[in-house]
């Protein structure tokens, strides 16, 4: 028997999943905690050898006959973190993450030396965000000079567990294209773009590889601290969200996945680039060889989560009050920007709790109205893909509120179009294991007959997954309560800016 595993290094945890694709069936599940540094001047940060730690501790907790059969390993890590190596391939300073706002300064002026929005958006397809990583490679290069001067090698963070695993930095172009240093059009590093920052950085990106090739080999030293097989292949990985594509099979035109963690994401296949031309859409490469336009808000489950807290509430308790509360909350309405925000552009942007009185400030209505808002983010980016020219068919709905059958129902009637959720929960770790099963088959010499798309027809399973249709009684008073949102947002949204 032979193994694929799939390693998925996100903010919270690092997981590991081993995949036997003969049988289609997993084998082994294990996670490990991350902590995070916050701060409150908009910093989120993570230190490199916590993701050592953790994916040692994956692994030990796996089988050593299990982890004896592993053929080869895909990687999915969080997208648009800086990781900066020295010279000899060691962390200078911790990882700035995806949802790091303190760079709202270099954001602006990375802007202005381009030229303006209009200029980026030609040159890369993508507008200067705080979560990006180019902004976070200047702001290190201000505000610590020393530490920037020992900069030899940026890597994101899937790349870099790639390097412990094989020792090459290399990366891949639907992770590289969430860097804001990428010309997504050519699948390119844009020389222009990194010339903003350093006409040096050119130099310290990765090299490139194709989606469907190889990263390298896992290398004597990580086998033995991994206690994995020696020469195993590793794939070219990817970020989150390109590796949960996959393992939702977001990998036609027309499908889209919306994944509910602490950030919301919604994304979908597309067999040519889609540049948003107000930004709201990030024009991303896929790691199938297309492209994966997606929309990313900061904060999703956070608000439900925030306020779970708050009134003491499990999570069934939380369930339980909202879906008492009708459609719309009887007129409140959260703007759950605890973090900040990146679509709408508020990296200023603070939650509010809106349009209470007298009779409608109940836990209930406030349990609702969080996460409705959720989902009304989302429904700004659902709005720009059809603007586009981009036919929604159906939502594969991942991440953890994806369980919560009324999350599914909300989601179901405030974009009018069908869910259905995946049964495996790990979408993308069983992604990066898809794409090592890929890329495994075609370093065999099956290049001719192996089709991603095939793939994952044959492994991603939505037999008797939940499937919700929207009502279309519901779907007409959402669209009256996501106006309410829309004129609070438009009002507020100058104070954060």
């Amino acid at each position: 028997m032979k193994s694929v595993c799939g390693i998925d290094l996100g903010t919270q945890s690092c997981k590991v999943i081993l995949y036997d694709p003969d049988a289609g069936q997993i084998l082994a599940k294990t996670q490990s905690p991350l902590d995070i540094i916050a701060r409150n001047d908009g910093t989120r940060e993570q230190r490199a050898e916590w993701y050592e730690a953790a994916l040692i501790a994956c692994f030990q907790a796996i089988r050593p006959e299990l982890r004896a059969t592993i053929a080869a390993i895909g990687v999915s890590g969080q997208q648009h973190g800086f990781v900066p190596l020295d010279g000899q391939g060691r962390a200078i300073r911790p990882v700035k993450l995806w949802n790091d706002t303190s760079t709202a300064a270099e954001c602006a002026e990375l802007t202005g030396r381009a030229g303006g929005e209009a200029a980026l958006l030609a040159e890369t397809g993508l507008l200067m965000l705080p979560g990006y990583t180019a902004p976070k490679i200047l702001w290190l290069k201000k505000h610590e000079p020393e530490n920037y001067a020992r900069l030899r090698h940026v890597l994101l963070p899937h790349d870099y567990i790639n390097f412990l695993l094989t020792g090459n930095e290399v990366t891949e172009y639907g992770d590289a294209s969430g860097t804001a240093l990428f010309d997504v059009r050519a699948r390119r590093w844009s020389q222009r773009t990194c010339d903003l920052i350093d006409p040096n950085l050119i130099d310290y990106v990765p090299s490139l590889v194709g989606s469907d090739c190889p990263a390298g080999r896992v290398n004597a030293q990580a086998a033995a601290r991994f206690g994995i097989p020696e020469e195993a292949l590793v794939a070219a990985g990817g970020g989150d969200n390109m590796m949960s594509a996959i393992g939702t099979g977001t990998v036609r035109d027309g499908f889209l996945t919306m994944s509910l963690g602490t950030s919301g994401t919604l994304y979908g296949y597309s067999s040519r680039p889609v540049v948003d031309p107000e930004g709201n859409l990030a024009a991303f490469c896929s790691s199938t060889g297309g492209w994966l336009p997606l929309l990313c808000t900061m904060n999703c489950t956070v608000a439900s989560e925030q306020i779970r807290s708050l009134f003491g509430m499990s999570i069934e308790e939380m369930n339980r009050r909202a879906a008492s509360a009708p459609v719309g909350a009887e007129g409140i309405v959260v703007l759950p920007f605890f973090n900040g925000e990146r679509i709408p552009n508020l990296p200023q942007g603070r939650a509010s709790i809106l349009g209470a009185t007298a009779a409608n400030f109940t836990r209930e209505n406030i349990a609702r109205a969080a996460m409705e808002a959720a989902i009304f983010g989302m429904r700004i980016g659902l709005e720009s893909f059809r603007r586009l020219g981009f036919t929604a068919r159906e939502i594969r709905l991942v991440g953890g509120g994806a369980k919560s059958t009324l999350w599914r129902e909300i989601v179901a009637n405030v974009t009018g179009l069908p869910v259905r959720v995946p049964k495996e929960e790990e979408a993308a770790a069983l992604g990066a294991a898809i794409q090592a099963l890929w890329c495994a088959e075609r370093n065999a010499g099956a290049e001719g007959t192996v089709d991603i798309a095939a793939l994952t027809d044959a492994h991603v399973s939505l037999e008797g997954a939940a499937s919700i249709e929207p009502e279309m009684a519901l779907v007409s008073r959402y669209e009256a309560a996501y106006a309410e949102y829309a004129k609070y947002l438009e009002a507020l949204s100058p104070l954060y800016r």
